[in-house]
């Protein structure tokens, strides 16, 4: 059973929605095109909004199916403010943690545009330590014990005074990596350049007292306008399980099945932390849960990877709600069925790929497969998800397991099953390690834009309209392909926009480009 509970703020309804590629559209200038970014696109498309979406890597998922894409680093604020002075979106919403919050609060104070949920909620759970003494000593929510370490001596200190085993993770990451447990008697050093090697900015690192869990939880907390009153309110989805193995992401199941005290507490505490946050939309709230005992975790103001799942569960999917709530309309949560998905990875490097088994995959009952259309790929990076339904969550995780082990991803001619057992996915076995992943890491400037992108909820792929293109300030290339309504007068639009982008030859055009062909693991926009 769904669930809602009061908020006390009132919101505004009166937004319409416009036409895309018109002058009137409604935009959404999206700060992240991962798969969430993609889907988050596909899901606004649906209700008539226009796309521009941003990513650091041209080509990305959300790249493929919006209307309009740009190659840009989304921490650079000079960046992203140029980008909404050009585009006046009316709303903008960040599909990854690490962004640039100053732009975020710029943006509110100097213009019409709905920050999604708030620069204030971004800024607090880009990092660990703000949103986990917000929630602790601020809010009072049950946590494990933690504390924080800028230097290999002070981890040492803190982990002798905490006591064994705990976890380091880094303090700022776009990623799941970086988590160790470390025992009594470990190399604390090994644990200090693993945690801080992934994390952002200084490198600060945060321990967690390691506790026995039953089980980690997602539980996404929708905050939008009830109908009924015209005031904010609170949805709870489904709760769902998931295991990770090495800070990724492996399976994820919905329903989980939590006791009625432990579930009580679950949404008690997602309503709290969401309600501080405030604004609209989906927020994933990360829980641990030991018997009837919940603690707080994280918590990521935008759909999650773990509730991919909710796109074979439920009757609207976290993207879905996401839109509808951020455009306040009518919530609902409803689960219709029970399912699995399981993450399809990688085990090689390279940068074209191709999938086979999928014919074998489909035929696994009630089993959808979606690829992500990512451009090359590194070991561990997630390409791709199995969804699966069943009568119940046993039965459909064995399914997604199945069917994802008819999949194999080829690179040249190295063909590897990506969802086997001991490959990088991992199996639904693994052991908890307490992490999270964080989704999306997107940097750099440049548009592409695609005209009729398809918004068809199957695989998510849209037109591809054209490539990096010129103009603008010299922080930010365009190409007007997206305007273009014939393929005549796109191809002569996208020759003349080659044409702008050759001239661009000064220093920041070219830090530019280094950074959209950035292809480290370490910069991935989406694992």
């Amino acid at each position: 059973m769904s669930e809602k509970t009061e908020a006390a703020e009132t919101t505004d309804t009166s937004r319409t929605i416009g036409t895309p590629l018109s002058s009137n559209a409604t935009r959404v200038l999206l700060l992240g095109a991962g798969e969430i970014g993609r889907e988050l696109a596909i899901s606004f498309q649906r209700l008539g909004l226009e796309i521009h979406a941003v990513d650091k890597r041209n080509g990305a998922p959300g790249h493929q199916v919006a209307q309009y894409s740009y190659v840009a680093d989304v921490t650079d604020a000079a960046a992203v403010l140029e980008l909404a002075k050009r585009i006046e979106p009316d709303y903008v919403i960040p599909e990854v943690e690490i962004v640039a919050v100053e732009a975020l609060r710029e943006i509110e104070e100097a213009s019409s545009a709905v920050v999604v949920p708030g620069a204030r909620a971004c800024e607090l759970t880009m990092e660990r330590e703000a949103i986990r003494r917000t929630a602790s000593e601020q809010l009072g929510l049950p946590t494990t014990a933690y504390d924080f370490a800028s230097s290999p001596e002070e981890l040492k200190t803190i982990l002798d005074e905490m006591g064994y085993p705990s976890i380091v993770k880094p303090a700022v990451t776009s990623n799941g990596r970086g988590h160790m447990v470390v025992r009594y008697g470990d190399d604390v050093t090994e644990a200090w350049q693993t945690a801080s090697a992934e994390a952002h900015f200084d490198g600060r690192v945060i321990v967690e007292r390691f506790v026995d869990f039953d089980f980690e939880v997602t539980l996404l907390a929708v905050r939008s306008i009830d109908p009924k009153t015209g005031e904010l309110a609170t949805w709870f989805a489904e709760p769902i399980g998931h295991d990770h193995r090495d800070g990724g992401l492996i399976d994820s199941w919905q329903p989980l099945q939590l006791s009625q005290v432990a579930m009580e507490n679950a949404r008690s505490i997602a309503a709290r932390i969401s309600n501080e946050l405030g604004g609209r939309g989906v927020y994933g709230v990360e829980l641990f849960v030991a018997g009837d005992d919940v603690y707080f975790s994280s918590v990521s103001p935008r759909p999650t990877d773990t509730g991919m799942v909710t796109m074979a569960t439920q009757r609207y999917s976290q993207f879905d709600l996401h839109a509808r709530a951020i455009l306040g309309l009518p919530i609902d949560v409803t689960l219709t069925s029970p399912g699995a998905a399981r993450m399809l990875c990688s085990e090689v490097d390279a940068d074209t790929l191709s999938y086979g088994g999928l014919q074998d995959a489909f035929a696994h009952p009630e089993t959808s497969v979606l690829l992500f259309g990512k451009a090359g790929s590194y070991p561990g990076r997630r390409m791709g998800v199995v969804l699966s339904t069943a009568d119940n969550t046993d039965a459909a995780h064995l399914v997604a397991r199945e069917a994802s082990m008819e999949i194999t991803i080829a690179a040249d001619d190295d063909s590897v099953t990506a969802g086997t057992e001991g490959s990088s996915a991992g199996d639904a076995s693994a052991g908890h390690a307490g992490g999270e992943e964080a989704g999306a890491e997107d940097a750099g400037v440049g548009e592409a834009g695609a005209a009729g992108s398809g918004v068809d909820a199957g695989a998510g792929a849209g037109d591809d309209g054209g490539a990096d293109a010129g103009g603008g300030t010299g922080t930010a290339q365009e190409t007007s392909a997206a305007a273009a309504t014939t393929p005549e007068s796109r191809a002569a639009a996208d020759g003349a926009a080659a044409v702008e982008s050759g001239n661009k030859t000064g220093p920041e055009t070219a830090a530019l480009t280094e950074t959209a062909n950035d292809s480290s693991p370490n910069s991935d926009s989406s694992r």
